[in-house]
């Protein structure tokens, strides 16, 4: 029996674009076609609309291929006539094959086809092939999709019966392979940080295309993070439709203009300069002055307006550009440097930040290296470092994540922490929900994710 598997793109509801991508990757001469499955989540199944349209797209792959034996996710489709097969055997040749979205050990068959979407987390998809130990053949099909803040990102493989993997499909690459049992082929390997590159860059392009976007929109500071997103969002969609506006202070040091001036220079993407001096001044005449944390956030939040004018007068993607970090502790200003449409780096804590610029300049300099090395600062106030508000970064993301992304407990976490910096930063990660609450869509990179599954109490007394 020939069996081919198709890792293909789908895209959330559009299914004219699912049903091209079907088609365009059926192979008639095989005996078994197996494509991944297309549904989304629970919330948009509530529109009638959606129901409807996906019933038509199955008739007419029915009726489209009514001589053919093919799945779709657990949707058999066979001379003609649909039949739903989660959790169930089908006999196709004489060989009993078992269709499901989750894995069972106990199931006894000639193959069994796991067609459960996986959307992608550093380190989760090594762990589904380890977890999966089978005594029968196995086949995993994954789509290529980008699902709001989840990407789902492929690497479909193939066990044989042995346990052994036989096959895996690379990362976001769309293919269509013959199933082999018994031939072991050459394995894709990448690091967690090569894959965090590829996801966000992905994810930029396909949501732009999506939505419309022609061109992004950001801040840049002169710090790691609107460099790192400036380099991403540059070789997502090509350097001429990338614009970066650099907005001084009185607090802005030269370094930070000048680093910003040579990171433009290497990439080549836009850039202008509206300094923020003149509207801090004039709104400032009208207020008593202190230097506090008002003043702090009104440049911030002067900045913001900047941005978000720029993006809905030339219709840009505003790109945010806070930190895992940042964004656990509150560490950002509503309505300044929190606006945007979409964050790449919402999932990365700081250190991953430098890991990815790393990783970026690994062949060449492409992002200064006086932006890696130079201390993280919000530049608010004269000679500002960020650990003036926050523990070092080398321990913050590691409480962040031991707490968020490992589920340890407080006294797992004192236990290995000086006790008063575990409190202030589980002080800090509470306080911050109303904030998180508020932000853009991030790009979903762990496991456990603020963009995604993360939700804390506004109001409880552990703080």
């Amino acid at each position: 029996m020939r069996i081919k598997v198709a890792q293909i793109k789908y895209r959330v509801a559009n299914f004219e674009y699912n049903y091209e991508q079907i088609s365009k990757n059926f192979d008639e001469t095989v005996d078994v076609m197996i494509f991944p499955d297309f549904e989304t989540g629970d919330t948009l199944k509530i529109d009638s609309r959606y129901t409807q349209k996906k019933n038509e797209f199955l008739e007419k792959l029915c009726k489209s291929y009514n001589d053919k034996t093919f799945l779709i996710g657990c949707n058999l489709i066979k001379d003609g006539k649909l039949l739903n097969v989660e959790d169930c055997f089908i006999n196709i040749d004489d060989k009993k094959f078992y269709i499901s979205k989750t894995f069972n050990d106990g199931i006894n068959c000639d193959t069994y086809i796991l067609c459960g979407k996986s959307y992608y987390a550093k380190e989760s998809h090594t762990k589904l092939i380890e977890n999966t130990v089978t005594s029968c053949n196995l086949i995993y099909v994954n789509p290529i999709m980008l699902d709001d803040e989840n990407v789902y990102a492929g690497q479909s493989f193939v066990k044989n019966s042995d346990n052994e993997l036989v096959y895996q499909a690379e990362l976001l690459k769309e293919t269509v392979f013959d199933v082999c049992f018994n031939k072991k082929e050459d394995l894709c390997n990448s690091s967690d940080i090569e894959e965090i590159y590829n996801i966000t860059t992905f994810a930029l392009k396909e949501y732009c295309d999506i939505i419309g976007f022609k061109e992004v929109v950001l801040g840049l500071s002169g710090g790691i993070d609107s460099a790192v997103t400036a380099v991403l969002a540059s070789d997502a969609l090509g350097a001429k439709n990338v614009y970066t506006i650099m907005m001084p202070s009185k607090y802005s040091s030269e370094g930070s203009i000048t680093d910003s001036e040579k990171l433009v220079n290497n990439l080549g993407i836009n850039v202008e300069t509206r300094a923020i001096k003149d509207l801090f001044d004039c709104f400032m005449n009208t207020q008593e002055t202190k230097y506090d944390l008002a003043e702090e956030n009104l440049q911030s939040r002067l900045r913001g307006l900047i941005l978000m004018f720029n993006s809905n007068r030339y219709n840009r993607l505003l790109l945010s550009t806070g930190n895992k970090s940042e964004i656990a502790c509150g560490y950002g200003t509503l309505y300044g440097d929190m606006c945007g449409g979409l964050n790449l780096i919402a999932d990365l804590t700081k250190t991953n930040v430098y890991k990815l610029a790393n990783y970026i300049n690994r062949d060449k300099e492409i992002i200064p290296q006086e932006i890696i090395d130079k201390p993280p600062s919000a530049e608010l106030r004269p000679n500002q470092k960020d650990s003036d508000s926050l523990p070092e970064y080398d321990i913050l993301d590691k409480i962040i994540e031991d707490f968020v992304e490992q589920n340890l407990s407080y006294y797992e976490l004192t236990s290995k922490y000086e006790k008063d910096t575990v409190n202030k930063t589980l002080k800090l990660i509470y306080r911050a929900q109303f904030k998180r609450n508020q932000a853009c869509l991030g790009i979903r990179l762990t496991e456990n994710a603020f963009c995604s599954n993360i939700k804390l109490p506004v109001l409880q007394g552990l703080q």
